[in-house]
C-alpha cells in the first residue's frame, strides 16, 4: 500500500514537474522569439547598403544619418529631401538610393557605377552621374527631371522622351547612335558631342541656346529654327 501510494506521489510530482518545465520552456521560447523578432525588425527598418564607399558617406552625413548610428534606417531615407553629393568616392555600387524616394538632387559623377536604378526616386531634378562606367540609364520615371548630365560613360542608347521638363541634356563622350530630343521642348543647353550620332533633329527646340555635336557622323545640320541660339559647336 504505502509502495503505491509512494509510485502515485511520485507520479503526480513528475506531472507537476513537467507541467512546471513546459511553462517554463514556453517563457524561454517566447522571450527567444520576441528577441529574434526584434532583431528582424531592427535590419528590415536598415537600408540595405552594400558599397562600403556609399554606407560611409551616407553614415557620415549628419543631414541623412540623423540619429547617429552605424546605420541608415529607411524612415531616415524616405524623410531626407535634399542632395546626396557622392562624387569620386570609388563606389562600385549604389544599391541603397532606392529608399531616398523624396531625394532631389543626386551627384555621384567620378565613380565606378556600371549601374544605377533612379526608377524609385521620382522626385529628381537634378542628376550628375558623368564620368562613370554605365552601359544603361533608365529616367523614364523621372519626369521632373531638368538636369541630366551623363557624359562620358558607356552608353549606346538614351531615351529622354518622358523628361520633358529637361532645360539641360549633357550626354557627349558615349557611344551614342541616335539621339531623340523632340519631346525636350525646354532644352537650352543640348551638348551630345563625341558620339557616333549619323541625325539630329534639333527643329523643335527653339530654346536652345548651348548647342554642342561636334566629333559625330553628322553630315547635315538644321538650326534654322534654333533663333535663341548663342553658341554651336559642331
Amino acid at each position: 500500500k504505502d509502495e503505491c501510494l509512494s509510485r502515485t506521489y511520485i507520479f503526480e510530482l513528475y506531472k507537476i514537474l513537467t507541467f512546471i518545465k513546459n511553462k517554463v520552456m514556453k517563457k524561454i521560447y517566447l522571450s527567444m522569439l520576441l528577441v529574434l523578432g526584434s532583431t528582424m525588425l531592427l535590419n528590415a527598418q536598415n537600408v540595405n547598403i552594400p558599397d562600403a564607399n556609399f554606407k560611409a558617406y551616407l553614415v557620415g552625413n549628419t543631414a541623412i544619418n540623423t540619429n547617429g548610428d552605424t546605420e541608415i534606417q529607411i524612415s531616415e531615407a524616405t524623410a531626407y529631401t535634399g542632395t546626396i553629393e557622392c562624387r569620386n568616392l570609388l563606389i562600385k555600387d549604389l544599391k541603397g538610393i532606392e529608399a531616398f524616394t523624396a531625394l532631389t538632387d543626386l551627384d555621384c559623377a567620378y565613380n565606378q557605377l556600371t549601374t544605377l536604378d533612379v526608377s524609385a526616386n521620382t522626385a529628381l531634378t537634378v542628376l550628375y552621374c558623368y564620368n562613370n562606367k554605365l552601359t544603361t540609364l533608365d529616367v523614364s520615371a523621372n519626369i521632373t527631371l531638368a538636369y541630366l548630365l551623363c557624359s562620358n560613360n558607356q552608353l549606346t542608347t538614351l531615351d529622354v522622351s518622358a523628361n520633358t521638363a529637361l532645360t539641360d541634356l549633357e550626354c557627349s563622350g558615349n557611344q551614342l547612335t541616335t539621339l531623340d530630343v523632340s519631346a525636350n521642348t525646354a532644352l537650352t543647353n543640348l551638348r551630345s558631342n563625341n558620339n557616333q550620332l549619323t541625325t539630329l533633329d534639333v527643329s523643335a527646340n527653339i530654346t536652345l541656346v548651348y548647342l554642342l555635336c561636334g566629333n559625330n557622323q553628322l553630315t547635315t545640320l538644321d538650326v534654322s529654327a534654333n533663333t535663341a541660339l548663342e553658341y554651336l559647336d559642331c
